[in-house]
């Protein structure tokens, strides 16, 4: 019986899940080029529909949020782009608020806030530099009170959302092979 167990855990060994990131070895390095910011804040609705909202400097703080969290997983280093094996460049192209819950008076007492942006990802090892993976549409969120126990300013919450798609940009990044 022993045997028995034994030779299955050693034959289902080589399957499933791997917690080792799934980059091609060679890259180790990435450099995050700084986001560009193609919010049209001429275009943005203020209609009762839609709510939204903007932030000077963001693409700045989406930028050092992804830095942050390539250098908090320690999967790729950031660096220069002249010594970076891959490069990783993005543009902001949305940032909304939306109503999740109300209140009986017709308040909003919770929103969501969602930042999309548009990604691709090279291998600077090769010359040219090669395309990777390119994903449009790419969004990070979070919710948050205005109203109730749990009140928060949309300020906190924002940075939350910096965080979150910063989060899913460096998963992707490292694991999209």
């Amino acid at each position: 019986m022993r045997a028995l167990l034994l030779g299955v855990l050693l034959a289902s060994g080589g399957c499933g899940y791997t917690a080792r990131p799934g980059l091609p070895s060679h890259l180790k390095t990435v450099y995050i080029k700084p986001f560009t910011n193609k919010i049209d804040v001429t275009q943005l609705s203020t209609g009762y529909d839609t709510f939204p909202i903007y932030r000077h400097r963001m693409e700045v703080d989406l930028t050092n949020a992804v830095m942050d969290r390539f250098q908090f997983t320690g999967l790729m280093r950031p660096s220069t782009q002249e010594r970076a094996n891959a490069r990783l460049e993005g543009e902001l192209i949305s940032f909304r608020r939306d109503p999740l819950r109300y209140s009986a008076s017709q308040q909003v007492e919770e929103w969501r806030l969602s930042i999309v942006v548009n990604l691709k990802f090279y291998d600077q090892t090769t010359e040219p530099d090669t395309l990777l993976w390119e994903e449009d549409g790419f969004t990070g969120d979070t919710t948050y009170f205005a109203s109730g126990t749990h009140v928060e300013t949309e300020a906190t919450a924002l940075d939350r959302a910096l965080t979150d798609v910063a989060r899913r940009i460096v998963e992707y990044a490292v694991e999209n092979w």
